[in-house]
């Protein structure tokens, strides 16, 4: 009896919030709703408690999509396709566009191939491809009878080219122009092309093949006179990508030029498609993502997955690989220092100060890889620059050599002048034996710091592979090797 009683009372309780915070319209069948902003997040909450689907879906309907999908994405997922059904099939489409994948999937299974694709040819082009992509193959098979020829065909033709291209990022939602039409014309061709409104900016002029030869802005037609030529107000010089380039470069010259959008053509020249701005800072973001795990030895995660998606074996997986590998490499520095155990033993002050020489090392050598693989991404050096690159990087190490030598042979003198040292040897001798070894451990760790990178590239991977934690490793190794060098030529 007692847990009927309390849900008894917890179904009052929301039908008493529902008629406090929702107004007495947005309860009516069909109501349109205007809400003031500051009370947007209440009446929502409270229509969703309600399951006054209809008036939500009239406020929805005013805001932004992106906000859309953060309401949809906290609904119980039939409450979701109830609600769906309150948009119109190109509403469903933008918003479903909007959606992560693991969403979009989950919709495809609920409805089914019939039902969803009503809502999937009104989907971007692009997203429609990526979604198209994910799908195995008998669910493809399941999916394209439902589609219309001309979906069909596009979505086809966009899933072949490889993801990681130009063509695997475009969008084929854009208007086109024929050069020999007057302004009043391409005014009427853009009209019928139907372009979405955040992509009718640029309008590009082709031939009758298509073949691209330049562009226009919505601007420049409406500025000009009905009966000018297109070709008196076109544009001929301008940036555009190939379908087979890498989509990082893409994003690079959408960012370089400051564009809404970068036209994609074929080997023949041919417009195929355009990558538009918000996609090209998607890109962006996600290489940076990768980046930074390479750079800290974490394996990048293929499935794209946040941390929160993440479960916490995804995350083992993804760093256990370079730390184990790394902590075997690190036997090598357990070897030297066991070799050099008796030495160490007859001067202890030289156990002391290896983790000085250690971390000097290490921040000179991922110094210098942070910024030549920056200028790397950035395309600000090639690999025809390695002479300059390594000369460059020797004089900056034997500046920042003599600074750190100094440092520690002052260090050495204030913390250690009652350390007891053998009569044969004095504190600043051996001071400056540390500071030499510590010298030359900065001068080497930063040429391996600029070095790992180039070669890495020079033999075809990431840069960012060659960073943090190889580099510390490589560095601890040459930088024990240089520091027992040093005292076994000077101390023994």
């Amino acid at each position: 009896m007692f847990p009927g009683r309390v849900f008894c009372w917890l179904s009052a309780l929301v039908q008493f919030f529902a008629s406090k915070v929702i107004p007495p319209n947005l309860r009516k069948e069909g109501a349109m709703v205007t809400v003031d902003a500051s009370q947007k997040n209440m009446v929502i909450e409270g229509l969703v408690m309600a399951r006054e689907w209809e008036a939500l879906a009239s406020i929805l309907k005013k805001m932004p999509v992106v906000e859309v999908v953060e309401v949809l994405r906290e609904l119980e997922q039939d409450d979701l396709i109830e609600l769906l059904y309150f948009f119109s099939p190109e509403e469903q489409g933008y918003i479903v566009s909007d959606f992560d994948l693991e969403m979009q999937e989950d919709l495809f299974e609920k409805l089914g191939p019939k039902d969803f694709a009503r809502i999937f040819v009104h989907m971007a082009s692009d997203e429609r491809a990526d979604f198209y992509q994910e799908l195995d193959r008998e669910e493809q098979l399941k999916l394209l009878p439902y589609l219309d020829k001309k979906t069909r065909e596009n979505v086809v033709r966009l899933s072949a080219y490889d993801p990681e291209t130009a063509g695997g990022i475009m969008s084929t939602d854009f208007a086109t122009i024929l050069g020999n039409m007057t302004v009043s014309q391409a005014i009427q061709k853009v009209r019928s092309d139907a372009p979405s409104k955040k992509m009718i900016y640029y309008v590009y002029v082709v031939d009758e093949d298509m073949r691209l030869h330049g562009f226009t802005t919505l601007k420049d037609l409406i500025m000009a006179e009905p009966d000018t030529s297109i070709w008196e107000i076109v544009h001929k010089d301008f940036a555009r990508a190939e379908v087979d380039e890498d989509r990082e470069s893409v994003a690079s010259k959408i960012e370089k030029y400051d564009l809404v959008a970068i036209p994609v053509i074929n080997k023949y020249g041919q417009l195929a498609g355009i990558v538009r701005h918000d996609e090209a800072i998607e890109v962006i973001q996600a290489e940076q993502t990768e980046d930074m795990e390479k750079f800290m030895g974490i394996v990048p995660d293929i499935d794209g997955l946040n941390y929160t998606e993440t479960s916490v074996l995804g995350h083992f997986k993804k760093r256990i690989t370079w730390v184990a590998s790394l902590a075997i490499l690190g036997l090598i520095s357990g070897m030297i220092i066991h070799k050099y155990e008796e030495a160490m033993s007859m001067l202890i002050i030289l156990a002391l100060y290896m983790p000085m020489v250690a971390d000097s090392g290490g921040n000179v050598g991922s110094q210098a890889a942070t910024v030549v693989i920056r200028a790397i991404a950035l395309g600000e050096i090639t690999l025809r620059d390695w002479f300059m690159i390594l000369f460059k990087e020797a004089r900056i190490s034997i500046m920042l050599s003599v600074v750190l030598g100094f440092i520690a042979f002052g260090k050495i003198l204030f913390l250690s002048w009652e350390t007891d040292v053998p009569d044969e040897f004095s504190l600043l001798f051996i001071a400056f034996g540390i500071s030499m070894a510590l010298s030359l451990q900065v001068i080497s760790a930063t040429i391996i710091g600029a070095s790992l990178p180039l070669i890495v590239r020079r033999l075809g991977g990431d840069p960012a592979v060659a960073a943090s934690p190889a580099i510390t490793t490589i560095v601890d190794i040459t930088g024990l090797l240089i520091y027992f060098g040093i005292a076994t030529l000077l101390f023994f």
